[in-house]
């Protein structure tokens, strides 16, 4: 296997937020919840993390009276993510052949 699985993007809700960034420039932490189904503190320890490796940038703004948080991926995140998704489908690939081998 010639790509790594990434710790920082291994958790499923990470892999949820970074599969969800690398398709838009920025998603507010509304929708990030909703498509992740975890609770704000959940998702503020997931995005902090990602933040902590360099591979989300949050940005925060007023819209609508309120303050609101923005994430988006950076490039380092999104080669992570890239290579991440290769391992996997890597992984998925051998786990196949091993199968057929059977």
């Amino acid at each position: 296997m010639s790509s790594a699985i990434d710790p920082a993007l291994h958790a499923p809700a990470r892999l949820q937020i970074a599969a969800v960034l690398a398709r838009v420039t920025k998603a507010e932490f509304a929708v990030l919840k909703d498509v992740t189904g975890v609770s704000d503190s959940v998702l503020s320890k997931h995005l902090a993390a990602l933040s902590e490796a360099g591979y989300v940038k949050l940005s925060k703004a007023a819209r609508d009276g309120r303050q609101r948080t923005w994430a988006s991926l950076t490039r380092s995140g999104a080669k992570a993510f890239k290579s991440h998704m290769a391992a996997l489908q890597e992984l998925a690939a051998a786990a196949e052949q091993a199968i057929a081998a059977e």
